[in-house]
């Protein structure tokens, strides 16, 4: 595949990676992926988020923001720290950000507030945002919708209905796509069939969620290709047509287009 893919969406920062960060980068830009976005959960992750950024600058780019599995009582200051940093330097955008009513609804409040404050500073820094919604797809969506200034990004690990990724598309945001889409019982081929390209980006999360093959392992940007032939296959199209499309598309989202 000539065409080149690029990651939206990967923790290499994380401990899972500390043995061997360096071949997994590597084993990335084998498998043809030209750029690695790396989203922040929270204050601690940082320092192990920007070491990664500068061990691998050529392929890696960091987000901040505070995800909302990491939404606490200390959220403001979590988000003071955040703000700081925006302050400090550019990044790629403001990420990862959101609400998880999976597991916990202890924080909800906080997580909606911690979510309507960081899509404020994305209008004022003009950054885009990765959004996470597991369960809360639909309370997002009419967050997103009460914002005065037009945003844009991905709505990250996308799970929801057809009718709400029109809704997201409308708003300006693409959909990330990753390996849930190979997924026998993922959802996505009832949608992606329906969704033009230029609204679709790929996406890992390694380590989470491994596509088939790999499925229950540590995942890694080196699998992305296994993302990019599901999408060709949902859409009956070429892999190097998703790879020009879907770089095209996260490109000028990030804006290096």
């Amino acid at each position: 595949m000539n065409a080149k893919l690029i990651e939206t969406h990967a923790h290499l920062y994380a401990e899972e990676f500390d043995a061997d960060r360096t071949t997994v980068v590597a084993a990335a830009v084998a498998a043809g992926v030209a750029k690695i976005y790396l989203p922040n959960v929270d204050a601690a992750s940082i320092p192990r988020l920007l070491a990664t950024e500068q061990e691998f600058p050529s392929v890696c780019e960091a987000m901040m923001g505070l995800h909302p599995c990491y939404v606490k009582e200390n959220f403001q200051q979590e988000l003071a720290v955040v703000e700081t940093w925006l302050n400090k330097r550019k990044f790629a955008a403001i990420g990862e950000i959101g609400m998880d009513f999976y597991w916990d609804l202890t924080y909800k409040n906080q997580q909606e507030e911690a979510l309507k404050i960081q899509l404020q500073w994305a209008a004022k820094y003009a950054l885009p945002v990765v959004i996470h919604c597991r369960n809360s797809t639909r309370e997002t969506i009419e967050i997103v919708k009460k914002q005065k200034q037009k945003l844009s990004g991905i709505f990250h690990c996308f799970s929801g209905t057809l009718a709400q990724a029109q809704e997201i598309i409308a708003l300006g945001f693409a959909l990330g796509v990753g390996g849930v889409a190979t997924f026998k019982n993922g959802g996505l081929d009832k949608i992606l069939p329906y969704i033009d390209l230029q609204h679709l980006v790929l996406e890992t999360d390694c380590p989470y969620l491994a596509p088939i093959p790999h499925r229950g392992k540590r995942n890694e940007p080196a699998y992305l290709p296994l993302i990019a032939k599901r999408v060709a296959e949902l859409k009956n199209t070429t892999v190097e047509h998703i790879a020009e499309t879907t770089t095209a598309n996260a490109l000028s989202i990030f804006k290096q287009g």
